[in-house]
């Protein structure tokens, strides 16, 4: 193809895809074939019917892309929707984003809210707003500070996965706090606060304050807050 250009919909309508350097959409815009560009910054309402592949996006309103897209950075301020699969190598979310398949990258900063119907795969994944993950949450490093509401996953894994809560700085004195619920979650170093799960496995399991645990399984050591419930606990021998 020849040179790339740019595409600003202040307006709305429908509009081509191909490959741009820059699309900037402040009013509505629908983008009907696959997109390729370096830039894709949303101030308005956008939705993008093929798959999408871009260098950098940036939601401050909303989008829906309807297929697959690949992003080496990704802001959400705003809300995205993704139908199919998201590759986000590095995103930060202040927002919203949903996907409806399996969100995967490198780096994951949410300081808003995911909801993810897939598995959830990153290096490093550190949340301190809310996410519902379907299916797993896997990653070398997991941050997670709780707040308010309620996150989930169906099992977590990881090497270090520490769950604290965080007190809310704008209702300091609230009795508003944040739990993690999971079915199964699996690390080498784990340290849980406020979570509810079934089962927690691990070489060094820590539970600390506000955890129902079912079953815990550990290797090398495990110690326990008294104000927590952990059913049962077994040591296992190490491979």
């Amino acid at each position: 193809m020849g040179k790339s250009e740019n595409l600003i919909i202040n307006g709305s309508g429908s509009y081509p895809g191909g490959r741009y350097d820059k699309i900037s959409i402040r009013g509505e815009g629908t983008i009907v074939n696959d997109v390729e560009c370096s830039i894709f910054n949303v101030y308005g309402t956008s939705e993008a019917v093929e798959n999408v592949t871009a260098g950098s996006v940036k939601i401050i309103g909303e989008v829906e892309f309807q297929g697959n897209i690949e992003v080496k950075e990704t802001l959400v301020m705003g809300t995205m929707k993704v139908d199919g699969k998201s590759h986000l190598k590095k995103v930060k979310i202040l927002g919203l984003l949903e996907v409806g398949e399996k969100l995967s990258g490198d780096e994951a900063t949410i300081k808003g809210s995911i909801v993810v119907n897939g598995d959830v795969e990153y290096e490093t994944f550190d949340s301190s707003g809310g996410f519902e993950i379907k299916g797993l949450l896997t990653a070398d490093t997991i941050k997670v500070g709780l707040r308010f509401g309620q996150s989930s996953a169906e099992e977590i894994g990881g090497g270090k996965i520490t769950v604290k809560r965080k007190k809310n700085s704008l209702f300091p004195f609230g009795k508003e706090v944040g739990f993690l619920t999971a079915k199964v979650i699996e690390g080498d170093d784990v340290y849980l606060e406020n979570t509810n799960a079934d089962i927690v496995r691990g070489n060094m399991v820590k539970i600390g304050p506000g955890c129902q645990i079912g079953l815990v399984e550990y290797t090398n050591e495990l110690a326990h807050d008294p104000s927590s419930t952990i059913k049962q606990s077994q040591k296992n021998k190490g491979e």
